[in-house]
């Protein structure tokens, strides 16, 4: 998906980055716009990389951000993809999807951990 179409893993990164203050289709087009316009969409994406970063307290390793994104912006958008997927984060469902499936699971969990109902014997 990535390699076919860059500007839409952009916006899914980004709209979970900003805690869904931005949607995917907006950040996608301004992706397109900055790509169409001055032909270098890494100056873009790689402040979401910086956002990232300091979202989950990673190193800008192994080379800074902008540098990461120049050389290959597909693997880039790539691994960050994936970073949020290995943190329970699902960007092709969104930020607010992603909201509902980790109440959901909350749900699952408070639901586990009560004690079955107090049972009583009924004699007759």
């Amino acid at each position: 998906m990535t390699l076919l179409c860059p500007c839409w893993v952009f916006g899914q990164i980004a709209e979970i980055v900003d805690n869904g203050r931005s949607s995917c289709a907006t950040n996608t087009l301004i992706y397109m716009l900055v790509m169409l316009c001055i032909f270098v969409p890494c100056l873009l994406s790689c402040t979401y990389r910086k956002k990232l970063r300091n979202k989950f307290d990673l190193p800008e390793s192994p080379a800074p951000d902008c540098i990461s994104h120049f050389l290959c912006e597909w693997c880039a958008l790539c691994q960050e993809h994936r970073e949020l997927q290995l943190r329970g984060l699902d960007p092709s469902l969104g930020w607010v999807g992603n909201l509902e499936q980790i109440q959901r699971m909350q749900q699952k969990r408070q639901a586990a951990m009560n004690p079955p109902a107090t049972q009583r014997m009924m004699g007759y």
